[in-house]
């Protein structure tokens, strides 16, 4: 699929980009709203699967299996796959308590080409917490294709159902990441930019955002011991929250 690409001015070294970005993505999270139940966390997880994703898609399993994996240890967590392709393809799995049978669902997924459709994703979220309190989105994608003020529409209307968006932009495309960043701003939730250099430290997050999802500050306190600096850091922020 097809890439926007633009001139753009120079920037600071990556490395610094992405500590920034690291810092004001535990900052946010700080912010965000508590699930309401340690045995009642729920989580989306969307990802692109248009033809440029192919190769990350398996990192996307892992991604998720870690999540699983660190979050049963304290407290319950149901995670729902959210993946759109090809020519308006958007699909949902239900939803997974259990690691392998999701993994089950993402291994019968092949990435195929087409435009990105994330409004689609902002939607279906916002009518899943219509239903039932959904803890967070966390969206994993490179591109943006659509018209941004049709889903920053569609990110104000999550963000009033109380549903943060956690975007996580692979890759430097601009557009992707003005879009992220406002949908993340709309939502209440938080932008991330990462590269194979920082792959590592993204799935670190995002275990961490499911052990707090699963089972609140405490949990995430002792989670944090003996992990790297990031989540050492999400855990002091979020140390202040009232909560269990």
């Amino acid at each position: 699929m097809a890439r926007d690409v633009d001139k753009r001015p120079a920037q600071a070294p990556a490395n610094a980009r992405r500590s920034a970005a690291v810092e004001a993505f535990i900052a946010k999270v700080q912010s965000a709203p508590k699930p309401a139940s340690a045995a009642a966390g729920r989580l989306i997880f969307a990802l692109d699967a248009t033809a440029s994703r192919q190769q990350s898609w398996d990192r996307a399993m892992h991604l998720q299996a870690g999540m699983f994996q660190e979050a049963a240890s304290v407290g319950d967590l149901a995670v729902q796959l959210v993946f759109y392709r090809g020519f308006g393809e958007c699909k949902s799995s239900k939803w997974y308590s259990d690691s392998k049978a999701l993994l089950k669902v993402m291994t019968g997924v092949t990435c195929l080409g087409g435009q990105t459709q994330i409004g689609k994703v902002l939607k279906h979220a916002r009518d899943e917490a219509a239903k039932q309190k959904v803890g967070a989105l966390v969206f994993v994608g490179d591109a943006f294709e659509e018209d941004i003020d049709e889903v920053c529409h569609r990110a104000g209307e999550l963000g009033l159902a109380g549903v943060p968006a956690f975007m996580f932009q692979e890759g430097p495309n601009p557009f992707a990441a003005n879009a992220f960043q406002q949908i993340a701003k709309l939502t209440g939730g938080a932008y991330c930019p990462f590269d194979e250099a920082s792959a590592a430290q993204l799935a670190e997050l995002l275990r961490a955002v499911a052990v707090f999802a699963a089972g609140g500050r405490k949990a995430l306190a002792d989670y944090s011991g003996g992990k790297g600096a990031g989540v050492k850091r999400l855990a002091a922020a979020v140390k202040a929250l009232p909560g269990r």
